[in-house]
């Protein structure tokens, strides 16, 4: 039995006349008769009373009419929906992302894709570092991912999202609080609080920035986040430079100054670069051409700093 088959019965059955069924289906008449009735032969019942003047179903012809409309349906909503998924609108993508752009990037690109892709579900996962995103990545746990280069290991694409400031968090009683215009050079006898992993991209970019800068900060501590880093500084136990979005962490007992010579960190989209599931190349696509989204880090600073 073949689909046809059945699209050939179901409108023999709807219009009750063979002659109307095969003007529909664009067929010949004797060529429509000769299915049904191989059709009957297959299944062993008869479908379709025949006269010269009238053509009704069967009880069985009303029972198999039902399911094969089912059985049509089914096949055309299977392959609408194999069309979406091929074309990318449809399906799950697992987005990671570090920690302080969870609170400056993530909601614009959730909104973001939910009005570009709305039949696309994401899972969002958050506040990891930057090597654990890329493993994540190539492992196939994350298929998107915020991340702050130089990328670990190979197998991931990145697109340049924005370059962000890196910014002094310090204690409420620090003696820089009240210091309009802090240098990196006024750090170098500090004790630093920095992430943990040898891979952290905002380690490297301190370490950059402090040698440059002529010494090389003692890292005293550290943080698996940005969260658990900046509740070390409220506790004292430091300083730390955290990129400028990192002021949206609610923590009463720290202070964020600018630092001009702190230089920026980048932050940009990763994802595997051999992505054979069209969704996250269409997520890819939406993410790469949104401007809005190079623009948020400063414009979200100046909302929060207001």
């Amino acid at each position: 039995m073949e689909l046809r088959h059945l699209r050939y019965f179901t409108a023999v059955a709807e219009t009750c006349h063979f002659g109307q069924a095969a003007e529909r289906l664009l067929i010949a008449q004797p060529a429509l008769s000769q299915a049904i009735r191989s059709l009957e032969s297959e299944l062993g019942v008869t479908l379709l009373n025949r006269t010269t003047r009238h053509v009704a179903l069967t009880p069985a012809g009303e029972f198999f009419l039902e399911e094969s409309r089912r059985i049509l349906a089914a096949v055309e909503d299977s392959m609408r929906g194999v069309r979406r998924l091929a074309d990318g609108k449809h399906g799950l993508v697992r987005l990671g992302t570090v920690g302080t752009a969870a609170i400056s990037h993530l909601p614009h690109v959730v909104r973001t894709l939910r009005r570009e892709l709305p039949n696309i579900a994401i899972d969002v996962r958050g506040d990891f570092l930057t090597p654990e995103l890329c493993e994540g990545l190539r492992t196939g746990a994350i298929d998107i991912a915020l991340l702050r280069p130089p990328v670990v290991g190979d197998g991931v694409a990145t697109h340049l999202i924005e370059e962000e400031p890196l910014i002094l968090a310090l204690p409420l009683d620090h003696r820089l609080v009240g210091h309009s215009a802090p240098q990196l050079i006024d750090l170098r006898n500090e004790d630093f609080i920095g992430y943990a992993g040898r891979d952290s991209a905002v380690n490297h970019a301190i370490l950059r920035a402090c040698r440059a800068a002529g010494f090389v900060p003692d890292r005293a501590h550290e943080a698996p986040g940005t969260a658990v880093l900046l509740s070390l500084v409220a506790a004292g136990m430091g300083i730390a430079l955290v990129p400028a979005s990192a002021r949206a962490f609610p923590l009463a007992g720290v202070r964020f100054r600018d630092i001009a010579d702190a230089g920026s960190i980048e932050l940009t989209l990763g994802w595997r670069a051999e992505e054979p599931r069209p969704v996250v190349s269409a997520v890819v696509g939406v993410l790469a051409a949104d401007h809005e989204l190079a623009c948020l880090s400063s414009s979200f600073i100046d909302e929060v700093s207001l």
